[in-house]
């Protein structure tokens, strides 16, 4: 899985990728709506498309299967600016499609075809880890701990990277991919102890964590061994702490929403954009808020992802 690169990229994710079938009419049932859109998905390499909108240079290690879908994706991949040459086919597994409801304001059902998934077939072996230590942020997520070989993987990865620069884990508890939420909490202990930033609402704080209270949640992320937690809160708003006692609680954006699928994931682009342009703590939050809200207002996810015009357009017109 690897090729010369020449430099250092701002951003590697690793984790879920596949093809999002969404319905072009909301507020319809799946089984009445008749016509479908198709998009690239998948939640880190959401995080990638978004910070490649804001200007970011990015890559995403994942597999796909080896067929028109996952052909698909990497044609998706290279439109958006995305480095896809650690997408790599697994042969025997099809390419998951996901499937959504959309009922406005804040009911989005997802139902995902994805057993066996192609992206938990990635193999510690395989990895590039030159190019992940070398990042100046790496992202993985919750979900590529749920099985082997991803969660090896995914540790090696972190183990490889040692806290080099910034390292995110997305909590991204999706419990169908579990057989049992007990057996989560010692894998994602493991990756906070390699992590400099955690990033979950409180649903994900508590499997993570035990902890459900916001403050106590980011409490209990910094105990864990992260420098910054961020502790998504809905409509309340996010909040940030920082190790160093710098704390950000910031409302949400308001906008009319059509999908808030995908809000997460242009919320986690537009975060590694301004901490790697350094900005303070509230700005970073109150950006990265109005990112997610840009999306939560349109239809699709990757092909949603805002531009700096747009999020900065959006944060003038509410300030």
């Amino acid at each position: 899985m690897s090729e010369p690169y020449d430099e250092a990229y701002d951003l590697i994710t690793m984790g879920r990728i596949g093809v999002d079938i969404y319905p072009l009419q909301t507020g319809v049932p799946l089984p009445q709506v008749e016509t479908f859109g198709k998009f690239l998905g998948g939640s880190a390499t959401n995080v990638a498309v978004a910070a490649a909108r804001l200007g970011r240079r990015t890559a995403v290690i994942t597999r796909t299967g080896a067929d028109p879908f996952g052909d698909y994706l990497h044609q998706a991949l290279r439109g958006f600016g995305v480095d896809d040459r650690w997408v790599t086919p697994v042969p025997e597994y099809p390419t998951p499609v996901t499937f959504c409801e959309i009922f406005p304001p804040d009911d989005f059902p997802l139902y995902f075809y994805r057993r066996p998934a192609p992206d938990l077939e990635i193999r510690g072996d395989e990895l590039d880890l030159r190019a992940i230590r070398a990042a100046r942020i790496f992202w993985m997520t919750g979900t590529g701990l749920c099985e082997e070989p991803s969660r090896g993987a995914t540790l090696d990865a972190l183990a490889a990277r040692a806290k080099a620069g910034t390292t995110v884990f997305d909590l991204d508890w999706r419990p169908m991919f579990w057989a049992d939420p007990a057996q989560a909490r010692p894998y994602y202990a493991q990756a906070l102890r390699h992590a400099t930033v955690a990033v979950g609402n409180v649903d994900e704080c508590e499997i993570a964590t035990g902890a459900r209270e916001p403050a106590a949640c980011a409490e209990a992320l910094l105990d864990a061994g992260v420098e910054l937690a961020v502790v998504k809160q809905g409509p309340k708003g996010v909040l940030a702490v920082h190790r160093d006692g710098t704390t950000a609680e910031v409302p949400p954006v308001p906008v009319d929403v059509v999908n808030g699928l995908g809000a997460g994931d242009s919320f986690g682009g537009a975060l590694c954009h301004g901490l790697l342009s350094g900005w303070d703590l509230e700005r970073v939050m109150r950006y990265a808020n109005a990112a997610g809200a840009i999306v939560a207002s349109r239809l699709a996810c990757s092909s949603a992802m805002p531009t700096a015009a747009e999020v900065e357009e959006l944060l003038a017109d509410h300030r």
